[in-house]
């Protein structure tokens, strides 16, 4: 039988998915000592089960569609040829994936044998790779066929698999030759470790978010409840491998619920596309960033996808304009909704509910949510933060190698998300700003002291500082104010090496977009003051006049 405390409260959001009132009342997280969610949940629900439970599109290949007994089958032979090449409970394994077959039977291997899984995007570089390996003491990776060359550069001692077929290193395809039948080797603890995250931060390198078998697994029956998804619903999330979002809204919430996740994989984005593949996969509901929102409102939408319900945003708030232009035409809201790599989905617009364009929710159930002014204080504007007594479920157990910056965001009896909201009358929260210097570029956090730390590299920069500079398809582009050595001259080829240079060091989205040659404001202690730069850009975007010595990235 599945574990019936999850069971239980799984149910009570299913039941009251239209009534915020009664759900938020009566939820409480399950209290949970053993707990294997791909064991005691996914193939207890699976046995038997030949529903749909995964529908992948691609440019490439014919549809692909799984039910929930192929699945759990799959997975059990992935899990145990795994444990042949030596993969073990505790062991940290490098997933770097597309939206394939085998990203999620991985996963699920992985989490029946207790190993601990590394997110990662197919855009990482060498160096970014080389931080994985050291700070995520990484035994084992599992790439795409594309990827195999970048780990040439990569040394250690670790199991390469590879989903394709590659010289030294294991064909996934190898795996299905095992036996369907899996046993764990030990009972897994709640509380074990399941995913790390490595995150965007405002030092050099990014944060490690530490995530249990009951933190996601768990958690995410707030996004299931959030997005809306019932048993037997299409599900689409338009995100790539290697991000939080794609494990929110991809994996657990979808599978919380029983419903069929849809993959798509694609070589470049086409709102066109994205609206057939609706049609195509009869999708219920849906999930997309807002850069992936205001792409598709460029297109004429045409008549809504006939199976279309639920339609959700999160990532940054969504513009106004494109929500009313989607209920126009199709006639659902768009709901926003807010948390992150730390978290579950902790506030959002949930169905049945009046939607205040422009707020990004209420507090969810299992979650109690404040704002603290600069005194610590509970205020109706400030930094939005969780109440720790009782501890949320969905909430990380910390940085992995940062006690200072995990017992820092964990003081004083809350979880602060360093993020600056608003609260009205009715309990809204409207999202105001980030507390530090971190911004959103499609979607994807940007590091501005990580992108400064490339740019100084380069024999001809000086100083540089980078700020989100307003694009009206990004929501924002990394812009750098660049104060070059003497002797160097402001023109369009200094540019145009700056761009190549850092093109060699970054991944595609953390790449420079716009550079200005500048003076940079400081504070009378030296500090760079990026909160002017970032007025005096908005400020020039508005007006559409250009500025002197700036350069676009071609």
């Amino acid at each position: 039988m599945p574990n019936q405390a999850f069971a239980e409260a799984r149910a009570l959001l299913q039941k009251y998915r239209d009534d915020y009132q009664t759900a938020y009342a009566q939820f409480r997280w399950p209290k949970l000592d053993k707990f294997n969610w791909a064991l005691d949940w996914f193939d207890e629900r699976a046995r038997g089960n030949g529903k749909p439970a995964l529908h992948l599109i691609s440019e490439t290949a014919p549809p692909l569609i799984r039910s929930f007994g192929q699945l759990s089958q799959s997975s059990n032979r992935v899990a145990n040829s795994l444990r042949s090449w030596g993969v073990k409970r505790g062991d940290r394994i490098l997933v770097m994936l597309g939206n394939e077959l085998a990203l999620w039977e991985a996963m699920l291997a992985a989490m029946k044998l207790g190993a601990v899984v590394v997110p990662a995007t197919t855009q990482l570089t060498r160096s970014d790779l080389q931080d994985r390996f050291q700070r995520g003491q990484v035994k084992h990776v599992l790439v795409d066929q594309n990827s195999t060359a970048k780990f040439d550069e990569v040394p250690g001692q670790y199991t390469r698999i590879v989903s394709g077929s590659a010289p030294g290193w294991h064909s996934f395809t190898e795996a299905y030759s095992s036996s369907a039948e899996f046993q764990p080797g030990s009972e897994t603890r709640a509380t074990d470790p399941l995913l790390l995250y490595f995150t965007s931060g405002t030092t050099a390198k990014p944060k490690l978010v530490l995530h249990t078998h009951q933190s996601y697994p768990v958690g995410h029956l707030t996004t299931m409840y959030w997005v809306g998804i019932r048993e037997g619903d299409v599900h689409m999330n338009v995100s790539s491998p290697g991000w939080a979002k794609h494990a929110w809204s991809s994996f657990f919430a979808p599978w919380n619920a029983g419903a069929c996740i849809v993959g798509w994989e694609y070589k470049k984005f086409s709102a066109a596309g994205l609206i057939q593949v609706l049609r195509d996969a009869k999708v219920n509901t849906m999930c997309a960033p807002p850069t992936v929102w205001r792409m598709v409102i460029l297109d004429a939408l045409g008549e809504k996808p006939a199976e279309l319900r639920e339609l959700a945003s999160a990532g940054e708030p969504l513009n106004p304009e494109v929500i009313e232009r989607v209920r126009a035409a199709w006639g659902i809201t768009i709901r926003d909704g807010y948390g992150q790599t730390e978290t579950s989905a902790l506030i959002g617009n949930s169905p049945g509910q009046t939607v205040t364009v422009g707020a990004m929710g209420r507090p969810l159930p299992g979650y109690e949510v404040v704002l603290l002014d600069a005194n610590g204080k509970e205020a109706v504007e400030g930094e939005v933060a969780l109440k720790l007594s009782p501890r949320p479920a969905g909430l990380m157990v910390g940085y992995l190698d940062d006690g200072e910056r995990t017992n820092a965001a964990m003081a004083g009896g809350y979880y602060r998300t360093g993020d600056e909201a608003t609260r009205d009358a009715a309990d809204h929260y409207h999202f105001l700003a980030r507390g530090d210097d971190l911004f959103k570029s499609s979607d994807y956090r940007i590091s501005p002291f990580e992108l400064e730390s490339a740019l100084l590299e380069h024999p001809s920069v000086a100083e540089a500082a980078v700020i989100p500079s307003p694009d009206p398809l990004r929501l924002s582009v990394p812009k750098a104010f660049v104060v070059l050595k003497p002797g160097i001259e402001p023109t369009a080829a200094a540019a145009k090496a700056i761009f190549a240079f850092c093109k060699e060091r970054l991944a595609p989205y953390k790449r420079i977009k716009r550079i200005q040659f500048a003076a940079l404001p400081k504070t009378i202690s030296g500090k760079i003051r990026r909160v002017e730069l970032r007025a005096l850009e908005n400020a020039r975007r508005a007006s559409g006049i250009p500025a002197e010595h700036e350069y676009e990235a071609d």
